[in-house]
């Protein structure tokens, strides 16, 4: 998108009966108690893992092939390239790293010059999103197999810094799929105006009030910029 393309109307995503439209502040019940276990913060970290993976999922809904795979960025970043991304990472680090790789993986995850941030002409989004699902259910029966200090080494890892806990390799994925949840919204976004999750984090603005409040900030970094404000 560039300074003259045309800016799309924003349309809120709809709140859904599933964990993505779920507030983060509904999570969890860790700390309503006067002690946590292990199970409850497993579980909570779960939890994050599992709302941000349904949100980057959720981006791809209504969109056709080739506006999913439509790069938006100087990198090429693009929501179908994301989801395959976070898919092969969970593949990685809640399979391998503990020795319980998945099976008959796709060639492209072990392969480091970028074939996991795009849909090749060969897969399509429902392929992609086929691999997430067996990615995740991999994922999720490697959580519920282990306890949280059960031990793993990430090959990739420098040397000396290679051994891990599952407590770490949740926060480390909870972490990577909300980042790149992130990516998406804003690049869905960009595509078509669909903004937000339904979680009730959007402020509620009709299109014309988002219209007015992206110029009002336009005008602000226009203003921002003049020679006489030095």
């Amino acid at each position: 998108m560039t300074n003259t393309d045309p800016v799309p109307a924003v349309t809120p995503a709809p709140p859904a009966d599933a964990i993505v439209s779920s507030g983060l502040s509904t999570l969890s019940d860790e700390g309503s108690s006067p002690t946590t276990d292990a199970a409850m913060v497993k579980d909570t970290l779960h939890r994050y893992l599992r709302k941000h993976r349904a949100a980057l999922l959720a981006k791809l809904d209504g969109l056709a092939e080739r506006q999913a795979r439509w790069p938006l960025t100087p990198t090429g970043t693009n929501v179908l390239g994301l989801v395959k991304h976070v898919a092969g990472v969970q593949a990685g680090y809640l399979g391998m790293v503990f020795d319980r790789p998945l099976p008959d993986p796709p060639a492209w995850l072990e392969s480091w010059d970028g074939a996991d941030m795009y849909a090749s002409l060969d897969e399509s989004t429902a392929d992609v999103v086929a691999f997430h699902h067996r990615s995740a259910a991999h994922a999720d029966a490697t959580i519920e197999a282990l306890d949280l200090d059960a031990r793993g080494v990430v090959p990739w890892w420098p040397e000396g810094h290679r051994e891990v806990t599952l407590h770490r390799i949740l926060v480390h994925m909870a972490y990577e799929t909300a980042r790149h949840a992130g990516h998406a919204d804003i690049v869905r976004e960009m595509l078509d105006g669909l903004a937000g999750d339904g979680d009730g984090n959007l402020a509620a603005k009709s299109p014309a009030e988002w219209a007015a409040w992206r110029e009002h900030l336009v005008d602000i970094a226009e203003r921002a910029g003049l020679p006489d404000r030095a």
